[in-house]
Order: structure tokens, then C-alpha cells, then sequence
């Protein structure tokens, strides 16, 4: 009677043995599901104001609902920034997380614009010493693709295949596209059937990429060419705004309204600065954009992929709003694009993080502040040494509290094909300084109380300048900058110091 009970214990034995090993090994799968590192899909579009997004503008002219659906479900950053008011500088600091000064590399690579004094000399490339965002998340194990506009560099020993990406298609010395329409003429993307939209072929590419790649993690940088002039689109939807602006109104181009800007002393006639958002080809380049965006994250969501993908969303610089067809207006930001001006560098700063918090945050953040950021949501090492002038703003994604920050700094000792003057500034708390590079002149203003920076205090807080410019003057110092060089016997302004500056 013992043998049959006997048995029958040891067959129930052996069934929990069975479970809890299934048990184990099921939980072992989860949790390695759970463990795997995020995905990283990072949109930089070219030449984007921050009020061109309904997120940040209301009332703008354009429809952007994926841009601002993705604002909302993540963290909007209200006074984000690109570290220069040029392309170039900014996708440095983006790569480097470096200020684009530390390696003297001011202006648009390829730029020589000379007027009453010569240019700051500049370095044209993305050096190979720099380790690249790219090359540390391939260093941690991820895939690394780049789509679009690279403009870092004159040869291709220096574009994007060379500095970390996997998967080049597009980046290469070019700004610019010679045509949003095949055929390209792209030494690293085959031309499509002639007529075939850029933006629409990118984001084909960015899908394929995707799902051939949902098993592994991946970093994928999307690097829009757009809104960059030339001014194109596809036809539907440049009749759509043109009808949009006719139903609503809007002056046309002849009629609108637009605002002098104080230039650098070679030119006599003020630039104007466009202060409505009425042009139809741009608003069609937006909406385009707006819609790569959005078939971007359906893939991801289709893939099972959206809840452990970061997704970051900014441009390099300001909206062009002075010059090349002046198409959008960045009001009540002054200028645009090429000016130090909150126009020139004020972008939306988007990011979107798995299981994270919907809110917007004023905490000033700057593109350098991408590079040591992603790292840290990724459980990847920082490198120190290497993103010398960002900090992680993870704790604000995880809604605790912010980093410490004082400052801000920008500096480019060019002249600008906006009609820019060459300029430094400084942000200290809710005061702003611009340093002229000219003739040294300041300009003081509270971007809190005066965003666009129309109240000039100089006169009213002369111990604030001197606060600001010992900052700024320090800062050259610590950086090394470099300044405008002397042309036909005329002498630029340099910073009052005994340390040696660079010519």
C-alpha cells in the first residue's frame, strides 16, 4: 500500500519540478525582454523655428499633428536651444557634446563670408579623434544608421559612415539638396524614379531600417533636409496652403509686414525680418516632415517597438526669417536664423522617453545636452572627458530634480549670409548679453520680462554687464576662441584680457 502512495508522491514531485523550471525560464525570458536597452530615434530638421510647431505656437500657420502629438507624450522644452545660429556648429555639439567653439568649429562648414573684417578662421570637419554619440552606442552594442543632411565635414573620410553610423544614406559633404525631387545627384543615396520625393524616400529607408532591425537595439538618426532652401514641396500640398492662406485672410507675400534688424557696419541697409507665417512651399515642407515623423513612430508602434524606443525630436537652428526667401517668422522671437538673437537659436526640444512623464519643463537646455543624456537613459557609461559641455536631463524626463545649470554660451565670430552681425552671447538666469564682435558693443536683456528682446538695459544695469562679460570673457579663455581678423588696415574689437586669443 506504500508503493502506490509512494508513486504517486514523486509524480506530483516531478510535475512542480516541470513548473517551476517553466516557471523560471519563462520569467528569465521576461526579464531579458524587460533588460533589453532602449532603441534611440533622433529627428533633427534643418532650419525649424520653434514657433513653426503647433506644440510651441498655437497660432502658427502650419499643421504639424505628429510632432505635437509626440510633445505631448513627452517632455517639451520650452527654452531649448541649438549651440549656434548656423547648421554646421550645431550638429558638431550634437555629435561631440562639445560647444562648437572647443574645436574652432564657429561656422557653416564651407562658409567664408568676408565683409568689413575677415572672418575667424574655423576648422571645416568633424574631427576623427572625436569619439561621435554614434560611436559610443555602437561601442555598448547598437546598431547605428544615419538618413539625411551630414554637412560635418569636406571628404568623405569624414562623413557619417566614418564616425560610427553603420548605414549612410545621404550624409555627406553636401547642405543642402541640390533637389527634393529625383534625381538627387547624393554620392550616398541612389537616385529614385525621377520625381521621387526626398523626405518620403528617407522615411521609406528609416522603415525598412526599423523592422529589419526591431530585434537588436538600434540608434537611428534622422537628419531631415528640410526646411532647408531650396524652397520645395510636393504640388497638393503647396495648393492646400495656398488655399489655407486665402480662406484665412493672410497677406501675401508683396503685403506683409516686416521689421528692420540693426546689421554689422558693411551694409547700410537694414535686413528685414519677416514677422508672418503665410509662405505655402515652406508650410508643404513642414506638413512633410510633419508626416515622416508620424509614419516613423507608427512603424515603431506596429513593431511593438514604441514602448522601449527614446525618441528625441529638435532642429539646428532658428527659422529663416531674414533672408533666401525669408519663409517662415519666428515672432515674437527676434530675427532668425543667423543671428544670436532668440530667433537664430531658440528650436523646439522634444524628448520622449519609455514610461516616462508628459510634462513641459522651462529647465534651459542646449543640443550639447543630448550626448551625455541618451547614455544615461541607456544605462551606458558617460563619457566625461568627451561631452564636456552637456548634462543629463534624465532626471527631468524622470520628473525628479533638474541638473544644476547657470549658464549658456554661444559665440560666432562670422558674418552670416542672413545678414547677421558676428556676435557672442551669454545667458545668466533670465538675463541675456550679446557681445558685438565688431566694435564690443553689449546689449543687455531679460528674455523672461522681453522675449523679443526689443528693451535693451545696457544703460539701466551697467554692473550686469560687467557680471555677464567677466562670464563671457572667462568662458573665451576656458574655450580658446577665436575672433575677427584684420582686413584693409581695419582692426576688430578683442576681448580686453592679457591672455593671447587666437587669430
Amino acid at each position: 500500500m506504500h508503493v502506490p502512495n509512494l508513486l504517486k508522491t514523486r509524480i506530483w514531485f516531478s510535475l512542480f519540478i516541470v513548473l517551476t523550471s517553466f516557471s523560471v525560464v519563462t520569467a528569465q525570458e521576461e526579464k531579458k525582454v524587460d533588460s533589453k536597452r532602449p532603441n534611440i530615434v533622433f529627428f533633427l530638421v534643418d532650419d525649424l523655428g520653434a514657433m513653426d510647431i503647433g506644440a510651441y505656437n498655437p497660432n502658427t500657420f502650419y499643421e504639424t499633428p505628429n510632432v505635437d502629438h509626440l510633445a505631448a507624450t513627452g517632455v517639451k522644452f520650452t527654452q531649448g536651444y541649438a549651440s549656434c545660429c548656423v547648421c554646421s556648429p550645431t550638429r558638431f555639439s550634437l555629435m561631440t557634446g562639445k560647444y562648437p567653439v572647443r574645436n574652432a568649429c564657429t561656422d557653416w562648414f564651407g562658409a567664408n563670408r568676408s565683409e568689413r573684417f575677415a572672418p575667424a578662421s574655423y576648422r571645416g570637419r568633424l574631427d576623427l579623434n572625436e569619439t561621435t554619440i554614434a560611436e559610443a552606442f555602437k561601442e555598448a552594442g547598437y546598431r547605428t544608421a544615419f538618413l539625411g543632411k551630414w554637412h560635418l565635414g569636406p571628404t568623405e573620410e569624414f562623413w557619417a559612415e566614418k564616425q560610427g553610423f553603420d548605414i549612410n544614406l545621404g550624409g555627406c559633404h553636401r547642405g543642402n539638396p541640390k533637389s527634393y525631387f529625383s534625381p538627387y545627384q547624393n554620392p550616398r543615396l541612389e537616385d529614385g524614379l525621377d520625381g521621387e520625393f526626398l523626405t518620403e524616400r528617407l522615411t521609406n529607408e528609416a522603415i525598412k531600417i526599423i523592422k529589419n532591425w526591431k530585434d537588436d537595439p538600434f540608434f537611428l538618426y534622422f537628419s531631415f533636409y528640410q526646411v532647408h532652401t531650396p524652397l520645395q514641396a510636393p504640388e497638393s500640398l503647396v495648393e492646400k496652403y495656398r488655399q489655407k492662406a486665402f480662406r484665412n485672410g493672410l497677406p501675401n507675400r508683396t503685403e506683409e509686414i516686416f521689421v528692420e534688424e540693426e546689421q554689422n557696419f558693411s551694409i547700410n541697409k537694414p535686413r528685414l525680418t519677416r514677422q508672418h507665417q503665410t509662405h505655402a512651399i515652406y508650410a508643404g515642407m513642414v506638413e512633410a516632415m510633419d508626416t515622416a515623423v508620424g509614419r516613423v513612430l507608427e512603424t515603431l508602434k506596429n513593431e511593438n517597438l514604441l514602448n522601449n524606443t527614446i525618441i528625441c525630436f529638435v532642429s539646428d537652428n532658428g527659422g529663416l526669417s531674414t533672408s533666401e526667401g525669408s519663409p517662415t517668422s519666428n515672432s515674437p522671437f527676434r530675427a532668425g536664423k543667423g543671428w544670436n538673437y532668440e530667433g537664430g537659436i531658440r528650436v523646439p526640444f522634444v524628448i520622449r522617453i519609455p514610461n516616462g512623464v508628459s510634462k513641459i519643463s522651462d529647465f534651459p537646455t542646449i543640443t550639447t545636452d543630448f550626448y551625455p543624456t541618451l547614455l544615461d537613459l541607456a544605462d551606458i557609461p558617460l563619457k566625461p572627458e568627451q561631452h564636456l559641455d552637456g548634462v543629463s536631463l534624465k532626471s527631468i524626463l524622470e520628473d525628479k530634480k533638474p541638473p544644476q545649470r547657470d549658464t549658456l554660451y554661444w559665440h560666432y565670430p562670422h558674418y552670416s549670409n542672413q545678414g547677421g552681425f558676428p556676435s557672442s552671447a551669454v545667458r545668466f538666469g533670465n538675463w541675456k548679453l550679446i557681445q558685438r564682435l565688431e566694435d564690443g558693443r553689449t546689449h543687455l536683456y531679460n528674455i523672461k520680462e522681453d522675449i523679443g528682446e526689443q528693451n535693451d538695459l545696457v544703460a539701466k544695469y551697467p554692473e550686469k554687464v560687467i557680471e555677464l562679460q567677466k562670464l563671457l570673457f572667462d568662458w573665451y579663455r576656458e574655450m580658446d576662441a577665436r575672433f575677427l581678423q584684420p582686413k584693409n588696415n581695419n582692426i576688430p574689437w578683442l576681448p580686453p584680457t592679457s591672455i593671447k586669443f587666437q587669430q
